[in-house]
Order: structure tokens, then sequence, then C-alpha cells
């Protein structure tokens, strides 16, 4: 059972500190101009401790890690940083712009803490594969800071949104937390420390299986500390603070879900020919043109071509080409799966969920067999690179930085999900969920025991 527990926070107190000064986005979306901005914004921003500086003379006695755990230390000290009286949950709403739209939407979750299991369990469930190195870097923060600044961003399933109810009605009577990230999505939060609402959520969560839509390295680096510290008890509690990590819940349902695509690019091709390409493509693909000859034409054949791209036209799954003006012509395409192709035996190695992924599509039969790119050629990322934001990729060409981008429709919830609970991961880069949980909103001291009230029940009972 997915067990979820209330916590004693610790909170930036925003009568010491400005929260959009001391607030940062997640360790990994952390460029090193952002880096800067942040450490220029406030002594007391969160960079130190999510990804602080590395010095040349740093060594293990003295490093980017010990200064991040003297730093909350010292913010702690100094009650700039300050816990929570009560254990709570924490509702946390993000009101956002849907990149390259006008669609404004919400998405509503709410932060609590999760019982660590193992993915063996049948509790949480991964939908992709971890990196050794940044789980290295994650667990050797964790060992000295003894806390959990970030979030683990966790999917629950609930078709009749009785959860997001409850939340709704609470939040509405009171007035949020709020701030504004540099994306401008705004984030809200209302602590609730309600012994009855917090029971109702608990129950209603504890037949959940989870999927981890974010925070995979989270995760599995809090697993192994869970295991270090039980290994030096030479016992298991199973209220130590340890057993346990931080996390934000959203419903697959709720209409903020929001998954964006990632787009491929493709450079350092040698003799590529597009004609060629396209020709050998014809077993598995249809095409369809969208020419233009100057702006006026681009920008009609522009909006055309975004609009067939993600409606699918004629029903089929489509993929974006764009090979910039090398062929001589200019235009966009649309590469259409041929209604004969039989995925089942192009694609025999692959299960019936993975085959429903145009990603899968366009790795498996548009890379490999139309531009020889192998699965290890990926891997180096020796002729991909990846782009968000669709019109970047189609510039990405324009200027020569790539020789074809492939554009595509956003994976669905619903496929993460199966493919998820079916023990399988999806391909590297396939999912986006935007936006992303601001680190720095609540912070969790993996130390001692969570002295939840509704905790020791549970513990009573075992």
């Amino acid at each position: 059972m997915a067990e979820i527990q209330p916590f004693r926070a610790f909170r930036f107190d925003p009568n010491r500190v400005a929260l959009q000064d001391v607030l940062t986005q997640p360790y990994d979306k952390i460029t090193p101009a952002m880096q800067e901005r942040y450490y220029a914004a406030s002594p007391y921003n969160l960079i130190a401790i999510e990804k602080g500086r590395i010095f040349p003379g740093d060594s293990k006695e003295e490093s980017v890690y010990t200064r991040a755990a003297k730093k909350l230390r010292e913010w702690i000290a100094e009650k700039v940083v300050v816990q929570d009286t009560e254990p709570s949950i924490y509702i946390y709403s993000q009101e956002f712009l849907v990149p390259g739209s006008k669609d404004r939407r919400t998405r509503l979750g709410f932060i609590a803490l999760i019982r660590l299991q193992d993915y063996a369990d049948g509790v949480v469930y991964r939908h992709e594969r971890t990196l050794s190195a940044p789980k290295a870097d994650r667990i050797e923060l964790l060992r000295q800071m003894r806390a959990q600044t970030g979030q683990i961003f966790l999917l629950y399933d609930d078709p009749s949104l009785q959860i997001e109810r409850w939340l709704e009605e609470i939040s509405r009577a009171a007035k949020p937390l709020e701030v504004t990230d540099e994306y401008g999505v705004i984030h809200r939060m209302w602590p609730v420390s309600d012994s009855t609402l917090i029971e109702r959520v608990r129950a209603a969560m504890s037949h959940q299986k989870l999927i981890i839509a974010d925070g995979h390295h989270r995760y599995e680096t809090a697993l192994q500390i869970r295991n270090e510290f039980r290994e030096r008890a030479g016992k298991i509690d199973r209220m130590a603070a340890a057993e346990f990590a931080m996390a934000t819940f959203v419903n697959t349902h709720s209409t903020g879900l929001v998954i964006l695509p990632t787009h491929r690019l493709v450079s350092r091709l040698e003799d590529f020919s597009f004609e060629r390409f396209r020709k050998d493509l014809q077993p598995y693909f249809d095409w369809y043109s969208y020419p233009f000859e100057n702006d006026a034409s681009r920008a009609a054949a522009h909006a055309e071509f975004v609009k067939d791209l993600a409606s699918r036209r004629h029903g089929r799954r489509t993929i974006g080409v764009y090979p910039g003006s090398t062929t001589g012509s200019q235009a966009f395409y649309l590469f259409a799966l041929r209604r004969d192709a039989d995925l089942e035996c192009l694609l025999s190695d692959q299960t019936e969920a993975q085959r429903g992924l145009d990603v899968v599509l366009l790795h498996r039969l548009i890379l490999e067999k139309g531009l020889g790119i192998t699965a290890d050629a990926v891997a180096s990322e020796k002729n991909i690179t990846y782009e968000r934001e669709l019109d970047a990729a189609l510039a990405a060409v324009d200027t020569g930085k790539a020789q074809i981008a492939f554009l595509l429709n956003p994976v669905r919830a619903e496929q993460v999900a199966q493919i998820a609970l079916g023990g399988d991961v999806l391909p590297q880069k396939s999912t986006d969920f935007y936006p992303k949980l601001l680190s720095g909103v609540t912070i969790y001291q993996v130390e001692g025991r969570v002295d939840a009230p509704a905790a020791e029940a549970v513990a009573a009972k075992k």
C-alpha cells in the first residue's frame, strides 16, 4: 500500500526574505547562467544548497556538499528557515501558460511524505532509467545535508477527482503563499494541519500505485540513503525519517497535467540527401509537404503544418520533419505511418505499449532505417541533440546548427502509466512534465523520526 504522511516542513520565512529571491528551479534544470543569477538574487538563495559552486581546491572535508550542509544549518540558526509547528500536508498549485500557446492552466497537487518502497514492491513505479553520475551527486549531497530540498513528482490515479475537490475547497477558504518564477509560473501553497482532511487524503491514497513523473534520481537516492541508515542502525525503524521522502502528488486526470514533447535535432550527417532519405522510408511512411517561398507563405504553411501535426492528419500517427532549404526548395513535412505498416513485425522486440509511442517510431524506423543512427549513437549524442520548443528546433535548422529537425507530439499521461505499470520504461527524453516543481518551497529533514500523530497510529498497528 502507498503510505502518505504529513510532516513538519522547514520553510523560508517570507517575513525575512522574498520567496522569489530564494527559491530555484530543480537542480538538473539550472544552467550556469541561472546559477549565477540565483547567487546574485540573495545571500539566502537555495542555489548554495541545490547546486552550489565547485572550487578547484575542494576536498572530501571541504566540498560543495559540506558547504551546502553548513549553509542550511546557518539559515536555520538565523531563523531564515524555520520549521512548522504542526505536521501538515501542503496544497501546491501552479498557474501557467502552456508554452507556445495561449492555453492557461492550473495544476493542483499536494506535498507530503511517501514511505520509500523498492520498485519490486509494486507501489512506486518508474518510467525511465537513471544515470549514475547525477545520482552519485545527489547521494553525496543528501549524506551531508540530511535534508531534501527538492520534490519527487508522483502521479496518482483518481478519475473521480475527489482528492482535488478536497484540496480546492481548502484553497478557496485561505490565503496562500505566492511566488512567480522566471518563466511566469505562479506558484501558490497552503499548509494544512487539519487532521480530518489529512486522514481523508491518506485513506484515499492508500490503495494507489504511484508513478514517478520527475525525480527518478531523487527517489533512488532516497532509497540508498534509507538503506544506509538501516545498515548503521542494525534494524528497521519504520518511523525513522529516512524511511520517507518528500514528494508532490498530482492526479493523472488533472486538466493541469501537461506533458511537452522533446524534439530531436540531427547534425553531422555525411552526404545527407533528403530525397534519398525520404525514398528509403517509403515502405513505412507516406509524406505530405507544406511548401513556402517567402515569410508570408511560410507563416501560413507553418500554421497548417503545426495544426495537422497536433491533430494527427487523417487519424494517422505523424512525425514532423523539417530539412530546411538544403534541397533547393523550402517546406515542412509530415511523415504519416502507412496504414499497412506491420509494427508487430517491424518492432517485434518492443511491447505493444512501446510500439504505440511516436518516439519509438522516430528512433527505430526513421533514425535507424532512414539515417543509420543506431541506439548507441543516440546514447552518445553523436548526431542527436534535443529541443523542447518547436520554433527553436526549426530555427536551429534555419541557422545551420542542425541539418534536419524531427518534431513530435507529446506522450500522453495514460501512455506513461501503461508502460510504467507494465514494468517497462520509456526511451530517454520522452517526457517533459511542465511546469517544474520549485525547489525549496518545503524542506524535509531526514533525521530522527516522523512525528506525525497519524504515523504513530500506523506504526502501532504493525
